[in-house]
């Protein structure tokens, strides 16, 4: 199991974060360790910290926006601030800094459970994650064939397992409808905690997004003319599920121009209940030639 997931029985908090008096109205924790890539789970928390236990709710919807590179060597310092508590609904902003910088900031919507209408969207007919490479066997069989920059993201030890339905596309393959499945979960079991099954989403549900709105161009985002990086990211919470159980990630790109790709998500547990939506805007730049 990676280092960077927490250990069963050890509670919500993906990452412990230390509380910091302050008298300005604000509620701040420090994360002295965060993995790399996992900011948004940190604010997720953080946000979830400063709501009364009487008052919790779930989570239902992130909205966030980078605006500068982290740096994984120093601690990351969470800003919260109460935008709303109403009856159903409680709304937290959360901005993550570092340098005395902003690098990242989150609104956190949490909603009371109740019940009402109900419909949902059909799962892809896809093949299952067991009829796919693992991890193991991409790194055997698929890995040597794959350009430098793929197999070497895909030789990083990650807390998230992944089995590509389109994997081929990294072979050079086209894909001209622009479909794009990935199984995932987590390498190893989970505290039952929903926040941190919730927290760890919020993570996975942006390796791999934005490389969505390349392929219709038969590009990725491991390509060494394309510069791309996430600039904006929302993610919606519908029902309750597992990280640490297969959920599918059903991606497609409705658009690209200006040099920015618009690309978004269905996430479906197993047996094929939607259980979270996402949607991201992110640079995709063709680098200048020197």
């Amino acid at each position: 199991m990676a280092k960077s997931l927490p250990e069963r029985g050890s509670g919500s908090n993906y990452s412990p974060l230390i509380p910091i008096p302050d008298n300005l109205g604000l509620e701040i924790f420090l994360d002295p360790r965060h993995p790399p890539g996992t900011a948004d789970a940190g604010m997720l928390v953080a946000a979830e910290r400063q709501i009364a236990a009487d008052r919790y709710a779930a989570v239902d919807a992130e909205v966030a926006a980078a605006n500068a590179a982290g740096d994984p060597k120093i601690p990351i310092i969470y800003e919260v601030d109460r935008i709303r508590d109403g009856r159903s609904f409680t709304t937290r902003r959360v901005v993550a800094i570092q340098h005395g910088q902003a690098i990242f900031a989150m609104s956190v919507s949490f909603h009371v459970p109740e019940a009402g209408l109900d419909h949902r969207a059909e799962m892809p007919n896809v093949p299952g994650p067991e009829s796919l490479p693992s991890d193991t066997e991409i790194r055997q069989r698929v890995l040597p064939m794959m350009p430098d920059a793929v197999r070497r993201y895909y030789e990083r030890e990650r807390p998230i397992e992944l089995r590509p339905v389109e994997f081929e596309r990294y072979l050079g393959r086209k894909f001209p409808e622009g479909k794009f499945n990935v199984w995932i979960r987590t390498t190893g079991p989970l505290p039952d905690a929903a926040t941190t099954h919730q927290c760890v989403l919020a993570y996975a549900s942006d390796l791999m997004l934005l490389d969505a709105s390349l392929m219709p161009h038969g590009r990725t985002v491991f390509d060494k003319t394309v510069m791309a990086a996430s600039l904006d990211h929302a993610l919606w919470f519908h029902r309750p599920f597992k990280s640490d159980e297969w959920l599918l990630y059903a991606q497609d790109s409705p658009n690209a121009s200006g040099a920015r790709g618009f690309a978004r998500g269905l996430i479906f547990s197993r047996d094929g209940t939607l259980v979270a939506s996402v949607a991201q805007e992110g640079l995709i730049r063709e680098r200048r030639k020197a």
